[in-house]
């Protein structure tokens, strides 16, 4: 008796067996009408979060205050951007946080000048940007060629790869900063365009992006349809090995140019650089509606996630809460986070 074929819909649900063309239509319109609805979820919380912030003090509301949450969130928010690429397709990508420091690192250890900066002056400053996002590819490749290519574990691939790229960035950097960076390297972390920062509005433009491709192209149905199923989305004509070849080297580029924000506004880079970075990421992803479990998620609600983190982070400094205090709140907000996913989505996002 031949086999039949299950047809994967945008969110990874099944359709109709085959003989009939896979589409990849949503399943119902109460379900679209119930997804769109929880990408509002959290929209209150900020709402209640920025009048508590008013409350403790009056500097909350105050615009310098706001472009500097939005600032300081634009690094850390491209990096959610990125990992939510690899959740949706079911993968996860721990050495993201790492790339944030290794990439600007090499940049700064090939561009900054002997003695001015721990650096070896091999090239002119001009190359810092392009250096940067090419290690940041190179990353990508790697993962991609150990994950895909030989089916490795994704989560073990990444972390050995995390304890790689940070080892490297120690090494090169004799466990010092690079300071004096190159003009390029700067700007996206220091110009103002109508007086709001350069990475706040290529962060705005990222997800902006990020939320069309996903929302309104079939490769973005792809991405659903890989997470739901990915056995499923091959029987339905998928090229599953090369959306992730592309989801996978996109995470790592999107990393590097996180850390090329974060080195331009700070004007250097750190050997610890990233470290740390991926918990404050998958708590903003989880709080934003992202599924571990592959195939469920939006990129509207990863943005939410990561403003009402450091709203939230933003009003206990301005409160005198020890900052230290801060970790322990993102991971108390994971765990209410799964809790309400299972009131709301019938299952907690494991």
């Amino acid at each position: 008796m031949p086999e039949t074929t299950t047809a994967v819909t945008a969110d990874g649900s099944t359709g109709d067996p085959a003989g009939k063309r896979p589409s990849t239509r949503p399943a119902g319109g109460r379900r679209i009408a119930f997804a769109r609805l929880r990408d509002l979820a959290l929209i209150p919380a900020i709402i209640v979060i920025a009048v508590v912030g008013q409350l403790v003090s009056p500097v909350f509301m105050q615009a310098d205050n706001l472009i500097n949450i939005l600032q300081t969130m634009s690094e850390i928010a491209v990096l959610v951007l990125a990992q939510t690429l690899v959740l949706i397709v079911k993968k996860m990508d721990l050495s993201l946080e790492s790339t944030v420091g290794l990439a600007p690192g090499v940049a700064a250890w090939l561009t900054v000048p002997v003695g001015a900066g721990h650096g070896l002056g091999l090239l002119p400053g001009g190359w810092s940007v392009p250096v940067t996002l090419a290690v940041g590819v190179l990353i990508g490749v790697v993962n991609a060629l150990f994950i895909i290519r030989f089916g490795l574990n994704g989560f073990i691939v990444t972390l050995g790869m995390l304890i790689v790229l940070r080892g490297i960035l120690t090494g090169i950097s004799g466990g010092q900063t690079f300071f004096r960076l190159p003009e390029s390297m700067l700007y996206l972390g220091t110009t103002q365009w109508f007086g709001v920062p350069v990475s706040v509005w290529l962060c705005l433009v990222l997800f902006a992006a990020g939320i069309v491709v996903l929302g309104f192209t079939s490769f973005g149905r792809s991405l659903y349809a890989i997470g739901g199923n990915v056995d499923a989305s091959k029987a339905a004509g998928i090229r599953t090995d090369r959306v992730l070849w592309i989801v996978i080297v996109t995470a790592s580029l999107l990393a590097a140019l996180s850390g090329l924000l974060l080195s331009g506004r700070l004007a250097s880079v750190a050997s610890a650089q990233g470290n740390g970075y991926i918990f404050t990421v998958f708590a903003a992803a989880v709080i934003g509606g992202i599924s571990l479990n592959g195939g469920k998620g939006t990129m509207f609600g990863a943005f939410t996630g990561i403003l009402l983190l450091f709203m939230i982070q933003n009003v206990l400094t301005l409160g005198g809460v020890p900052a230290q205090w801060i970790g322990a709140l993102n991971g108390t907000i994971i765990l209410i986070a799964l809790a309400l996913s299972r009131v709301t989505g019938g299952k907690a996002q494991e």
